[in-house]
């Protein structure tokens, strides 16, 4: 019985079993079935359905609103163009294969864009400099670290290893081009096969310059990773031919497209960038800024970078459209949702209060003078000696000065001198600057390794110069390599190099060395295991192989061989023909090249001429600013700095080869001399010290102090510029005469205590207290960078002659005439007049803003007044102006190895004040030459002469040594 049961329980389990294999069985029939039908038959069907059915936002970009002078001139615009764009649309099935794709796209592109001589458009914080190195362009600071963070991928600086926030511009390149970052260079096993390469486009080697360019492509499509089907813009404003080969190579080129867009225009010339700035690609630090107050800006939006076009961004700014699209897998699109779109709405409009004629004329007038006095100081001589020299005024300009100032202002490029097109003249010069470069370096060799090299001291002037480079200049200044942190500067040995100059630079390294000054880290990886002699020997090394490339000491050795006659200044004035600079189609040329024309007689034609500009030299001086406004209003009608910049050339997409160059240029473009530089004003303030003498009660109106020639109650004694003294002279006269025997009186006055004393601070806080109340102590408002004035806190008397430790802009000194000319009233400085929307309707009208209201009689402003008329009357050179001008003339004293500051001050008409300006040629000798550039303003302004005979386009014949003041 149960062997029965057990067979039965058997079947059942068997027929369990063929009923689970037979469902099982079914089960799988029917999958199959339905991936068969999916795949196979209906397979087109869905993938079809799939494409249509994949949505993407797309953006559409808006305008920038315009920029308009004070009479409606366009001073800023956008034009139609086109931009290329890479979209991160691919499929890999490797990291490895996604690099090669992306890398090699980018490369292709990088080709196309280089041939057609288009650029990258980027916000990348390094670049490649003069000397092949890759170096950041923002000093260390927070742009930088913030920089570090999102290149090493983390959302705040503080999250920085402390290798990754110390890290170099080598380093950092190196992290993006290797396994960790974008693998555009792998070595060792990991390397990437001549086969992998040739298919994707990539060659066996990539130049530094094409590692970080194709770095900076990754690192721009890295920043969208989160949002894949956002192209991001990589080049703007790019040419018809980089366009159609694109579009031709489209197949090679994935995820590349070309893409209307438009892009800023600047109307004026180089006059008006100081003001209106230039536009660029945000930085991630920008983006962040403006996001908290508009968090719409998108990663590639284009922002002003400086001047009105960055103060008034958000104003400027348009608002982007949208709009919704169908793309396939490939990111191709196939379908506008037109119902989905919302239009961009364009930026608003900004008129400002600048007379854009005014600004491009008193550019000119400056740049003819500045040109006028540096041609009247340069002299046939190869060296100036300043031993003997009583005062500033007798520094002249030597011609082997300006020879030398084509090498070392870059006007002429001696990296072309080795170039395999180089002419002749350049080879030349190279097989000469070869020779001497080793020569040099053999001498620095044996200074450093040599035994008992000889003290500083006992070297010639030129060893000094190329030691001095070497320590100073290079292993502390711009290398670090010498740690200003860690030297001591209590050290004897430290003194010794320093200041009795009694050791050797083999004596003060050697002994850095063993004291840890030297940061063996910055040259050296294995500077952790090297004991002090090793440490000398890395640094010697590395000294002679820096300096093998370094362009900066060989544009020192150039000045030597041009001192001594081993290079003429003849063959580098060809070169500005060979280079470019000048046209050889000018009658100039063949002169020079048959050496009938001396390269003296050239160069003082060329920039009498223009066509070697004070600014391209240099030299001192090559510089000036003006600054006008509205006295009752405290509109700028003019703000003028010289010199200036061709902002087209930094707008958009940079072009960074020019904007290096201007950053290296040491007349330096981009430092606004009308807002940013300040010098002491002299005797332009003397007016304040007048009102603080009245005010306070030593001085009136029948107030008459004796001027002997000189003040002797301060040590040391000051002289007045009248050496033989000006007699008794009342307040009026004391203005007019620029007596500084009156007004280091009137400090003096208010210095004294009740007991007869003198109180330096007492002196001191009176004159501050007025300055306070005319505006002088704080900025003036202007919507650009302005530097913050300094009242003299320092010497009391000679502060009342405008000396001490005053510190103005012109935009400051410009307001402070205001002042004078109304008769009390601070008004703020402005540069905005309206707002407009895209129809011309008004949306913001800007008006006048008073600060302060000087509450000071009317017969001190009558002294002031008459004054500053007789002033203009006893200067020759406001001679038959034509239209009555009060104003105050100043020479602000640097030191005998400079020439002083040229600044005037005034107002007209006289009368009844319109304007109020302020001039400064800085390094310009004398007042009396600013004087000759206000007198040349005023004609323009008031239309006094033919335009032509103002705006000449040479160098002004007239200058002037006078300094009565």
């Amino acid at each position: 019985m149960g062997i029965k049961i057990k067979k039965i329980i058997k079947k059942i389990r068997l027929k369990r079993t063929t009923v689970l294999l037979l469902v099982f069985g079914s089960l799988s029939f029917v999958l199959f079935r339905q991936l068969f039908d999916l795949q196979i038959i209906q397979g087109e069907n869905y993938k079809s359905e799939f494409q249509t059915r994949t949505t993407k936002k797309r953006v559409i970009k808006s305008t920038r609103g315009k920029i308009f002078d004070r009479n409606g001139k366009e001073l800023a615009k956008n034009i139609l163009s086109y931009s290329v764009t890479f979209e991160d649309n691919g499929s890999y099935e490797t990291t490895r294969e996604k690099n090669l794709t992306l890398n090699g796209v980018a490369y292709r592109v990088l080709q196309i864009l280089k041939e057609n001589k288009d650029s990258l458009s980027n916000t990348f914080h390094i670049l490649l400099d003069e000397n092949g190195n890759y170096v950041f362009d923002v000093d260390e600071g927070f742009t930088l670290n913030r920089f570090r963070a999102d290149i090493y991928g983390h959302p705040l600086i503080d999250d920085l290893k402390k290798e990754e926030k110390n890290a170099t511009a080598d380093e950092m390149v190196a992290y993006l081009s290797g396994e960790k970052g974008f693998s555009i260079v792998l070595e060792g096993k990991n390397a990437y096969t001549e086969e992998e390469l040739s298919s994707h486009g990539l060659p066996k080697s990539l130049s530094k310059q094409e590692i970080l360019q194709i770095a900076i492509i990754r690192y721009q499509l890295n920043t969208n990773s989160f949002k894949k089907y956002m192209p991001v813009t990589i080049a703007t404003n790019v040419s018809e031919e980089s366009v159609a080969a694109i579009m031709e190579n489209q197949n090679l080129l994935q995820g590349i497209d070309v893409v209307e867009d438009s892009i800023r225009q600047y109307v004026e010339d180089e006059s008006m960038a100081p003001i209106l700035g230039y536009t660029g690609k945000a930085s991630s630090e920008e983006l962040e800024n403006l996001r908290e107050e508009n968090p719409d800006y998108s990663n590639d939006a284009i922002i002003g970078k400086a001047g009105i076009e960055q103060y008034m961004e958000t104003t400027l700014q348009g608002t982007d459209g949208e709009e919704t699209v169908y793309v396939d897998n490939l990111g191709k699109v196939l379908k506008i949702d037109e119902n989905t779109r919302i239009e961009p709405v364009s930026g608003q409009d900004v008129q400002l209060t600048i007379d854009a004629e005014w600004q491009r004329g008193i550019y000119q007038i400056l740049k003819q003078r500045v040109a006028g006095i540096l041609l009247s100081k340069i002299e046939a001589v190869k060296t100036f000696d300043y031993e003997g020299v009583a005062n500033a005024s007798q520094i002249i300009v030597p011609i082997y000065d300006v020879y030398n100032a084509l090498v070392s202002n870059s006007v002429i490029n001696i990296e072309k001198f080795d170039d395999e097109d180089a002419s002749e003249t350049e080879k030349n010069l190279y097989a000469k600057f070869q020779q001497k470069q080793q020569q040099v370096f053999d001498t620095i060799k044996n200074r450093l390794t040599g035994e008992n090299p000889p003290a500083y001291k006992e070297e010639d002037e030129q060893m000094q110069e190329y030691l001095t480079y070497i320590c100073n200049t290079l292993l502390r200044d711009t290398l670090n390599v010498i740690s200003k942190d860690a030297v001591d500067t209590s050290d004897e040995t430290y003194k010794a190099w320093t200041k009795d100059e009694s050791i050797s630079l083999k004596e003060y390294l050697t002994y850095a060395a063993s004291q840890n000054w030297i940061d063996i880290s910055k040259i050296s990886p294995e500077g952790d295991y090297l004991d002090s002699s090793e440490v000398y020997q890395s640094l010697t090394d590395y000294i002679i192989d820096y300096l093998k490339t370094d362009l900066q000491f060989s544009k020192l050795l150039y000045k030597y061989m041009l001192h001594e006659d081993t290079i003429s200044g003849q063959e580098l004035c060809l070169v500005l023909y060979e280079q470019g600079v000048l046209s050889k189609e000018d009658d100039a040329y063949e002169g020079l090249a048959s050496g009938a024309t001396s390269a003296y007689d050239f160069m003082i034609n060329k920039i009498w001429k223009l066509e070697i500009e004070p600014a391209q030299l240099a030299l001192m001086p090559c510089s000036a600013s003006a600054v006008i406004t509205d006295v009752n209003t405290g509109e700028v009608l003019a703000c003028v700095s010289y010199p200036g910049y061709d902002n087209n050339r930094l707008a958009n997409n940079m072009d960074t080869e020019y904007y290096t160059s201007l950053s290296l240029d040491q007349s330096s473009p981009f430092f606004n001399k009308a807002t940013q530089q300040t010098t002491a004003p002299g005797s332009t303030l003397k007016p304040l010290s007048t009102i603080a003498g009245m005010m306070e009660g030593v001085i009136d109106d029948g107030t008459y102090i004796e001027c002997t020639g000189k003040f002797d109650l301060v040590e040391p004694p000051i002289n007045c510029w009248n050496l033989y003294g000006h007699g008794a002279l009342d307040i009026r006269t004391a203005i007019e005469e620029s007596c500084n025997t009156y007004f280091n009186m009137v400090g003096y006055m208010l210095g004294q205590k009740d007991d007869g004393q003198f109180s330096e601070t007492q002196s001191l806080s009176a004159l501050q207290k007025y300055a306070t109340l005319i505006g002088l102590d704080k900025k003036t408002g202007i919507e650009l960078t302005e530097a913050t004035p300094h009242v003299s806190d320092q010497f009391a008397v000679p502060s009342y002659i405008g000396q001490g430790t005053h510190l103005y802009t012109t935009s400051e000194l410009a307001r402070y005439a205001s002042v004078l000319a109304n008769s009390g009233t601070v008004y703020k400085q402005t540069l905005l007049d309206q707002v407009k929307d895209s129809k011309g309707e008004v949306i913001q009208e800007y008006e006048p803003q008073v600060e302060n209201i000087l509450d000071v009689p009317q017969n001190v402003w009558n002294d002031i007044h008459d004054g500053m008329y007789r002033v203009v009357q006893t200067h020759e050179q406001f001679n038959g102006l034509g239209i009555e001008v009060a104003g105050k003339t100043g020479t602000a004293e640097i030191d005998i190895y400079h020439p002083n500051h040229g600044l005037f001050v005034g107002y007209a008409p006289a009368s009844e004040p319109k304007y109020a300006i302020a001039v400064r040629i800085a390094n310009g000798y004398s007042s009396g030459n600013a004087c000759l550039a206000a007198n040349d303003i005023f004609k323009y302004i008031f239309k006094l002469a033919d335009e032509e005979t103002i705006l000449t386009g040479i160098a002004s014949s007239d200058t002037s040594n006078t300094s009565n003041d």
